[in-house]
C-alpha cells in the first residue's frame, strides 16, 4: 500500500525489469528462430531490425514507452503479418520458440503466465493459411 492508502499498480514492463528484459527475451527467441528450418526463410538475412521491432512492440504492449507506435504507427499485427505464409505449423514453431524464451527468462511466474496466454492468442490470430 502506498502512503495515500491506495495500492500502487505496476505494469508488467516494470515487474520484469523494463526494456532490458524484453531485449533479452527477443534475443533468446531469435537465437532459436535462426536455426529453425521452417521459420528462418520468412525472416530477412539480418535480424537486427526484426529484433528491434519485436522488442519495441513488446515494450509498448506490456506498459513501457510508446516508441514503437511513434515510429511505426498502430501495430496492426494481422495486417503486418499478412504477406507471410502462417499456417498452424508456422504458428506452432513460432510459439514453441517464444515460450521457450519466456520459460528460460527470469520473469516472475505471474508475468510468465500472462506472456504464455498472450503469445498463444496472438500467434493463433496471425494464422492466414487454411488448416
Amino acid at each position: 500500500m502506498s502512503e495515500s492508502g491506495h495500492e500502487q499498480m505496476i505494469t508488467v514492463w516494470e515487474a520484469v525489469g523494463g526494456n532490458d528484459y524484453f531485449d533479452r527475451l527477443v534475443d533468446d527467441f531469435y537465437i532459436r528462430v535462426e536455426v529453425d528450418e521452417l521459420l528462418r526463410p520468412s525472416y530477412p538475412e539480418d535480424l537486427t531490425e526484426s529484433r528491434r521491432t519485436l522488442a519495441g512492440f513488446l515494450v509498448q504492449y506490456w506498459g513501457g514507452s510508446d516508441d514503437y507506435s511513434q515510429e511505426r504507427g498502430h501495430p496492426r499485427l494481422r495486417m503486418r503479418h499478412a504477406p507471410f505464409v502462417i499456417g498452424p505449423d508456422e504458428r506452432d514453431a513460432w510459439l514453441k520458440h517464444m515460450l521457450a524464451a519466456v520459460d528460460a527468462s527470469d520473469a516472475p511466474a505471474e508475468a510468465k503466465q500472462l506472456f504464455v496466454k498472450y503469445f498463444d492468442q496472438a500467434s493463433t490470430a496471425m494464422i492466414n493459411q487454411p488448416v
